[in-house]
């Protein structure tokens, strides 16, 4: 492939991410709107976990499908799937109908970045991927500085439907372009799709979610329907293992844990996923309801963080193009992570939108000089035969990470608020069933003034003990910074490995068994997906 040719397909993908990214961050600044519009405060996490499960569980099977049948394929099914849940999200009637559009829009969202990531591993070297990546998130933290503002201007201005309607002309530009532009080396062969496999991880994943999200709230932690979801959840991840060590070609190939740097890698992107998620979600409903800004100006709150992100994660590729060493990257980044949640945990009734906007800054920064440079250590270590499959599986941990923390923190939230409103509003809050009409007094100046400041002093205690619990999960993924390996990087892409190689192109990701090899050629004599 020549130089122009890559950066074609490069910038088709970056166009793919970012539209994964405007979704992540226009959702959240309108959440607090939308679960009041639709009367539905207490489903406020299922509004997320609905799009994150979904897209969690469906992002091991994608990147198996990319190393079999090719990235251009998946990359067009996942588009479109997502632009489907989109325009049904926009046109949702009620809570229960968009919690629903959202797990679509979600099947869809699974493999837009997983796959992303996984091309650019095949484009680039190792040693070069690292300022690719850093472009990578450069791209992404650039959308997400737009999200947050665009999606509290359309929903203090227009409708907050719009947040969803905005995906589709930008969807259907990164259709065409990977459409017509994506043409890599590819390898067909004969496959085994791990549906058995897909099918125990969904239903495994489901369980322990449940008991994340209705533990302590729907039902005792005590009770047998959470005691009965636990069991059932374990068990199913022991008949996974079981399954993916028969399967002739699992979804998630556990050779893959043999591999430190992988493991160290799915771990922190899983607590990292718990961590970020747990905050970005409810930090505009602090500021909106605490605070008291606009939609509009809880966007411009989480602007901070990726602009700190887009900084760093840039200089971060850069120092790993030209050092060839990424250890002490993770290590710094991640004491300036677990700095930025403690001073999360240091808002409250007093505190003011620049706190807030400080408070993102740091995060930020942090935050940069880590998703992107563990991947990268991740896609130098493992076999680039197993380069999709191994990506997709960080990429699940920190779905999976996303999605229980939403739902934990969720729960945590909600559990504390409705406490500390019984506490100091009395039986006049025992009586609302709905905390959707605990917080109607403060959100619209209707009702007593000492029940707005009553709502308003518990939502600032619930949500400390939420930002509380990000601050841990922080320090526990510091720990695992100290358990990265270095190795040297590699300087050969998968791709020019491939187009060099005797016996032929690999598979996307790698080498497979050259006697299987089926090239197909283009009229000017390149291969051709």
């Amino acid at each position: 492939m020549t130089r122009r040719q890559i950066m074609l397909v490069f910038w088709g993908v970056m166009l793919a991410m970012l539209l994964a990214a405007l979704d992540q961050t226009i959702v959240a600044t309108a959440l607090p709107t939308i679960a009041l519009d639709l009367h539905g405060i207490q489903h406020y996490a299922w509004v997320a976990d609905a799009y994150l499960l979904t897209a969690t569980i469906t992002v091991p099977l994608y990147g198996k499908l990319s190393d079999m049948y090719g990235r251009r394929v998946l990359f067009l099914v996942s588009i479109s799937i997502f632009l489907a849940g989109s325009a049904l999200c926009g046109l949702s009637q009620s809570m229960t109908q968009l919690i629903g559009f959202r797990a679509l829009q979600g099947f869809g969202a699974g493999g837009i970045i997983p796959l992303a990531q996984a091309t650019i591993g095949d484009l680039f070297s190792a040693r070069e991927r690292g300022r690719y990546a850093g472009y990578t998130g450069a791209v992404f933290a650039s959308a997400s500085i737009i999200g947050p503002l665009v999606g509290g201007w359309l929903t203090d201005s227009v409708s907050w439907r719009w947040i969803f309607y905005i995906n589709l002309p930008l969807g259907a530009l990164a259709l065409f372009v990977i459409g017509t532009r994506m043409h890599l080396p590819f390898r067909k062969r004969e496959h085994q799709v791990d549906y058995l496999g897909a099918a125990v991880l969904t239903f495994s994943v489901v369980c322990l979610l449940m008991v994340a999200i209705w533990g302590g709230v729907t039902f005792p932690w005590a009770s047998g329907q959470i005691v009965g979801l636990v069991l059932a959840g374990a068990v199913g991840l022991g008949i996974f293992v079981i399954v993916e060590c028969r399967a002739a070609e699992p979804i998630i190939p556990l050779g893959l844990f043999r591999d430190s740097i992988f493991n160290v890698t799915a771990g922190t992107a899983f607590l990292f996923g718990v961590a970020m998620f747990g905050a970005i979600f409810f930090i505009p409903l602090f500021m909106q309801v605490v605070v008291g800004v606009s939609a509009t100006n809880s966007g411009i709150v989480i602007m901070p963080l990726m602009l700190g992100w887009v900084a760093t994660s840039v200089i971060a590729g850069q120092i790993v193009s030209r050092t060839g060493r990424y250890k002490l990257l993770p290590i710094f980044g991640s004491f300036v992570v677990v700095f930025g949640f403690y001073l999360l945990t240091r808002l409250g009734v007093a505190s003011s939108q620049g706190a807030g906007i400080l408070d993102m800054v740091v995060l930020g920064l942090g935050m940069g000089m880590v998703f992107q440079i563990y991947l990268v250590a991740m896609q130098n270590s493992i076999k680039p035969k197993d380069m999709g499959s191994a990506t997709a599986t960080v990429q699940f941990f920190r779905s999976m990470g996303a999605t229980f923390g939403v739902a934990a923190f969720g729960t945590i939230f909600l559990t504390r608020f409705t406490a500390q409103c019984v506490q100091r509003l009395g039986a006049a809050a025992a009586e609302c069933a709905n905390p959707s009409r605990l917080l109607a007094g403060t959100t619209t100046s209707v009702g007593p003034s000492a029940h707005a400041e009553a709502v308003r002093l518990s939502l600032s205690s619930s949500l400390h003990d939420v930002f509380l619990g990000t601050l841990w999960v922080a320090l526990i993924a510091l720990v695992f910074a100290f358990l990265l390996k270095e190795k040297p990087l590699r300087t050969t892409s998968n791709v020019s490995a491939a187009l060099s190689s005797e016996v032929g192109p690999v598979a996307e990701e790698g080498a497979q068994e050259a006697g299987e090899a089926t090239v197909e050629r283009t009229p000017t004599g390149q291969r051709a997906q």
